[in-house]
C-alpha cells in the first residue's frame, strides 16, 4: 500500500526549523500501514528535511554553523543577473545550505508507528524565507 499527502507551510524567517514530526506521526497512523517506511520530502531547492534533537540551543548552533560554512555575504556566482528569471539571483546561500541538509528523511514504520530515537524529531529547514513551502509525506508498506 502507498499513501501520500502534501502539507503547506508559511515560513516566517530566512532561517527556520519547523517541526513536522507530529504531522508525519498522524499521517502514518491514518494510513493504516503497520510495517513499512515513511518518506518526508521537500519540493524546494532552498529548503531541507532533517532529523535532529528539539533544543533551542541546538537550533542556534545549526544556524551559526551553516552561516560559518556558507556565509550570506560572499561573492557567489549565482549572485548575478539570471535572464531565465529576469532578476538577480540572491539566494545562493539557501541553495548551498539545502545541499548540505538534504531534501528528505526516511524512517521505518513498525506496528503502525514511526520509529524515531528518543530525541529525534523531523524538521522542514527553511534557508531562504519567508516563503510558502510544501512537503510531501509518503507512506509505503503493509
Amino acid at each position: 500500500m502507498v499513501k501520500m499527502m502534501e502539507k503547506k507551510y508559511i515560513t516566517e524567517k530566512e532561517f527556520q526549523l519547523i517541526p513536522v514530526t507530529q504531522v508525519v506521526r498522524d499521517f502514518v497512523a491514518e494510513s493504516g500501514v503497520q510495517n513499512g517506511v515513511v518518506f518526508v520530502i521537500t519540493s524546494h531547492t532552498t529548503t531541507g528535511i532533517t532529523v535532529n534533537e528539539n533544543l533551542d540551543c541546538l537550533y542556534a548552533d545549526i544556524e551559526e554553523t551553516l552561516e560559518r560554512l556558507i556565509p550570506t555575504n560572499y561573492p557567489y556566482a549565482h549572485a548575478h543577473f539570471l535572464p531565465s528569471y529576469g532578476a538577480t539571483g540572491g539566494n545562493a546561500p539557501g541553495h548551498l545550505k539545502s545541499l548540505l541538509c538534504g531534501n528528505h528523511a526516511v524512517l521505518p514504520i513498525k506496528d503502525g508507528v514511526i520509529q524515531c530515537g528518543f530525541a529525534q524529531d523531523i524538521y522542514l529547514a527553511e534557508f531562504d524565507g519567508p516563503q510558502v513551502r510544501k512537503i510531501f509525506i509518503q507512506v509505503q508498506g503493509e
